[in-house]
């Protein structure tokens, strides 16, 4: 099918347009710059020019493909006004692709249930700390594209943990535990170092991807977790011992304004996905990969 990518120059997108391509299928890329369009080109697809807050640009994404899978994110230092962007993204992609029977397939992320694994019957309001914070409002542009299984949209919501790794790459939250830790001599946690952080390799995400857009039903929520759960003081010693520096506890604002984030237990499962359709990951660990060292700045 022809499938065009939001995003396709990105982290996850980069890696998921020649693992959709492998697969055989054709991708347009969304692409607001010129060396985000010759990263597109590179990889084998083919180049629309526009970005999330042009709707005019992705309806004609949508009318020119199959399926329409979601993964850009402006991480501007305004996170409502980036949220508030990918609602709307979101809301035109259901509006063009209702009734049509098309796919989308948007990433968010797993939802923090207190006292034990979030899985994916899980909604993203379940005693969420998070609800009301700028990434927990994602989880409204999540449950808006489930809802457009019922209008002929053949929706599905990829969950992503908050640490999507792999070599070369960002670590996605745990880049946090390195940020903090060369800006201020310690490598951190918070509290006891206790709570747990779940974790993707981005080619295992990526493959889940494109399995759920070959295989999901309408209406459909996948995990895309590998690892349950790490706990934070184990992320924080690796790091120190990698870069020189102590581990240490230290309060939640070490780490800025989405510090709160950190202090939080938040382990997610993928039975059912992997069940579902037979996703395996293959690829190292984020402890692996943490501790092969050479962190990107």
């Amino acid at each position: 099918m022809k499938v065009f990518v939001t995003g396709a120059s990105g982290g996850i997108g980069s890696l998921l347009v020649p693992e959709l391509i492998a697969a055989g299928h054709q991708v347009l890329g969304l692409a607001r710059s010129d060396a985000s369009a010759r990263t597109v080109t590179a990889a084998g697809a083919d180049v629309l020019r526009g970005d999330l807050t042009d709707p005019e640009t992705l309806r004609t994404g949508a009318a020119e493909a199959d399926a329409v899978v979601h993964v850009a994110f402006n991480h501007a230092p305004d996170l409502w006004r980036s949220v508030a962007d990918e609602a709307q993204a979101v809301e035109t992609f259901g509006a063009a692709l209702e009734g049509t029977g098309k796919a989308l397939l948007i990433a968010s992320g797993t939802p923090i249930v207190p006292g034990r694994l979030a899985t994916e019957d899980d909604s993203p309001f379940t005693g969420d700390p998070m609800a009301d914070t700028p990434l927990g409002r994602r989880g409204h542009t999540a449950q808006y594209a489930l809802g457009l299984a019922g209008k002929g949209v053949r929706s599905v919501v990829v969950r992503l943990p908050r640490s999507v790794h792999s070599k070369g790459h960002r670590y996605g939250l745990a880049s946090g535990l390195i940020t903090a830790a060369r800006r201020t001599g310690v490598s951190g946690y918070v509290g006891d170092g206790g709570q747990r952080w779940p974790a993707v390799h981005h080619l295992d995400a990526v493959r889940l991807f494109r399995l759920a857009l070959e295989q999901a039903e309408p209406g459909t929520v996948v995990h895309a977790v590998a690892d349950e759960g790490d706990p934070m003081r184990t992320l924080a010693e690796v790091i120190g011992r990698r870069l020189g520096l102590p581990a240490e506890s230290v309060p939640a604002e070490h780490f800025g304004p989405v510090g709160a984030v950190y202090a939080l237990d938040q382990p997610a499962s993928s039975e059912l996905t992997r069940k579902k359709f037979g996703w395996q990951p293959t690829h190292p660990s984020l402890l692996d990969d943490l501790e092969a060292g050479n962190y990107p700045e």
